[in-house]
């Protein structure tokens, strides 16, 4: 017995030593690792406790400046007050809306919007109601807020367009972040940040946004914010400084407000554009405002479309003003002499076809030599020395003067227009090019295609001696070549802003002469197509320039026999392009204008509104000003197109 009391004993505090063991063990195992967790890792989970409770929130900087030559804003930031809703601090929220549905307007489609995103998100978080109050509208809240459970006013800043529908094309517009602009940056990602949708404001968006600032937010364990901790604000983005005369731009816009129309107005020396009008315009404060599906189809299914920029976008046939193109490269070939005399009798045939002088049924010019060509806008002459050059002469001649392809400008959707050639044609139609096409290329129609803009270059390159400027829009920032922008005709030596070294294209100087004298008789002559259009004495300086007119049908025989239908009588879709280049002063030029009128119905009402715009830029002369805020260019007499105008004058 007491052997066996023994060994139970001995193995009793066998196990007892091993269960002491085993509780030692996990207990140093235990400590080991409070120590490994409370000492040796006690940083990082500091770090870790602190991230979860400190929330750190992005903050949008301003957005830079659009500015114009003169410092004058075209795109600034301004207040823009606005509600917001916490649901669990209402109530109930569909009556607090109604509550304040009686104090400003709340759409239906506002309301369905805020109902929605309150059922996504946590009941403490603010849902956006209404932005972009007035004043009045704000105030009210304000003093209505006892009675607004869960409404808090808010002021944030939003963008403006002071010049609104004047700089609309140019300047763009921004607008909230869609899915397809998401690009890893977080500032995209923030509920009321806005980006740049058009213009400047898309082309140099990532300069005008720029870096974001943060703010260090307590939270508790639900993520509801407690206090603020620290806060560093962004960076501002940068400002944009625009060659742009907003008070020129103004005067134009104004000028071609009942029109369907496109105006360019270009320094010939470094290629600044000092206005680019397209009319009708929009409203750009609209699409940050936010527009209604109604206003949106309204714009776009206007007859007259006035969201595209005509300046860029709009390709036209370049009528009688590609006229210089073909002289020049006839000159320069040595097909014929400034001498070369052709007689127009108002027809030309070739085989079996007839080719017209807009003067046929007043039995043509008579004899005419290259200045009178181009002063009275002969179509015989023209016939005659392109049939000499070839199409394919002609085409390079114009390639040099900026036609056929695009200019590379600072905005979106610029068109390239189009400069045709044997081989274009037999690639694209499979059909081999004709004689007659050569004929009708001549006077400036057929295929080709060219943009205002690309009207004013070549006016430009004339007027400048045959140099090969460019057209820029900025003159601070250098082109982006990622943004839908090209990138790469503004880099003509020289910082941007600077004067550019400008290469030469390669035509004589004397040739060039003859050009810009037979322009100076288009406006100055006694027979020039453009003569009632002359400067005003008081101005003291001449302009020089060419009429265009541009059929968009074609001409029966049975109405050419009829003499036509009257520009009045014919419907506005129906009628000819109206179309003028002009460089001014005469002798010293420094500006080229061209203007382009949708359905004008001649060349001469163009250049009626061409000495309107050249008036003031000469009265103005913004090359000439360099003071900050001397931006007021005098005024453009906006009188209506008069309907008066002869058969004469329709078909120049």
């Amino acid at each position: 017995m007491e052997r066996g009391d023994g060994n139970r004993h001995k193995a009793f505090t066998r196990r007892l030593a091993l269960l002491g063991g085993g509780q030692l063990a996990l207990a140093s195992l235990l400590m080991g690792r409070m120590y490994y967790l409370q000492v040796l890792e006690s940083d990082q989970y500091q770090m870790l406790a602190e991230e979860n409770r400190i929330s750190m929130r992005l903050l949008a900087p301003p957005r830079g400046l659009v500015l114009d030559r003169f410092g004058r804003e075209l795109a600034s930031n301004r207040q823009n007050y606005r509600v917001v809703l916490i649901a669990e601090q209402t109530k109930g929220v569909t009556e607090t809306l109604d509550r304040l549905a009686r104090i400003i307007p709340i759409h239906p489609h506002q309301r369905r919007r805020v109902l929605r995103e309150i059922k996504r998100k946590r009941p403490f978080v603010p849902i956006k109601v209404a932005e972009n109050l007035t004043w009045e509208q704000f105030t009210r809240i304000n003093v209505l807020l006892p009675d607004l459970p869960g409404v808090q006013p808010d002021v944030g800043e939003g963008r403006h367009y002071p010049a609104g529908l004047e700089t609309a094309h140019i300047v763009g517009y921004v607008s909230s972040v869609s899915e397809a602009d998401l690009t890893g940056d977080p500032l995209l990602e923030l509920p009321s940040f806005r980006i740049g949708k058009n213009g400047i404001e898309k082309v140099y968006d990532e300069s005008l946004r720029g870096k974001a600032g943060n703010s260090q937010v307590e939270v508790n364990a639900y993520g509801r914010e407690i206090r603020e901790l620290a806060r560093q604000d962004g960076q501002p983005g940068e400002d944009v400084v625009l060659t742009i005369d907003a008070g020129l731009q103004e005067k134009i816009t104004r000028r071609l407000a009942d029109e369907s129309a496109a105006a360019v107005v270009m320094d010939i020396h470094q290629g600044d554009i000092l206005a680019m009008v397209s009319a009708p315009s929009y409203d750009p404060n609209a699409f940050n405002l936010g527009m209604s599906n109604k206003a949106w189809r309204a714009l776009v299914q206007h007859p007259r479309k006035p969201l595209i920029n005509k300046a860029i976008a709009g390709q036209y046939p370049p009528g009688s003003t590609f006229k210089m193109v073909v002289a020049l490269a006839a000159l320069e070939a040595g097909v014929v002499g400034p001498g070369h005399k052709v007689f127009c009798n108002g027809v030309m045939k070739l085989g079996r076809s007839k080719f017209h002088c807009w003067r046929h049924r007043l039995g043509g010019h008579g004899w005419v030599d290259m200045k009178q060509a181009i002063a009275q806008s002969c179509d015989l002459y023209f016939y005659d020395i392109a049939r000499r050059l070839g199409v394919d002469r002609i085409g390079a001649m114009a390639r040099r003067f900026g036609l056929g392809e695009a200019l590379d400008i600072e905005l979106v959707g610029e068109r390239g227009g189009l400069v045709p050639s044997k081989d274009w044609k037999l690639a694209v139609t499979g059909v081999p090019w004709q004689l007659g096409e050569t004929l009708i290329t001549g006077i400036g129609q057929a295929f080709l295609l060219a943009t205002p803009l690309q009207l004013a270059v070549m006016a430009a390159r004339l007027a400048n001696g045959g140099m090969a400027v460019r057209p820029r829009l900025s003159r601070t920032q250098a082109p982006l070549p990622d943004n839908g922008a090209a990138a790469t005709g503004n880099d003509q030596g020289g910082d941007p802003g600077t004067d550019r070294q400008v290469p030469p294209i390669g035509v004589s100087a004397a040739n060039l002469k003859v050009i810009t004298d037979a322009m100076s008789e288009v406006v100055n002559g006694k027979r020039g197509t453009a003569r009632k259009y002359k400067l005003d004495k008081e101005l003291d300086q001449k302009m020089a320039g060419k009429t265009g007119t541009a059929q968009v049908r074609r001409i029966s025989k049975a109405e050419r026999k009829a003499g036509g239908k009257l520009a009045k009588e014919t419907p506005w879709k129906e009628r000819d392009h109206a179309l003028f280049t002009a460089f001014a002063p005469v002798g010293a030029p420094r500006y080229a204008v061209a203007v382009v009128v949708e359905h004008g119905g001649s060349g001469t009402y163009a250049a009626k509104l061409t000495k309107d715009i050249m008036t003031e830029v000469l009265r103005g002369d913004p090359l000439a000003r360099a003071a900050v805020g001397q931006n007021g260019v005098g005024g453009i007499d906006g009188g209506g197109r008069a309907d008066n105008r002869s058969d004469r004058e329709r078909k120049i």
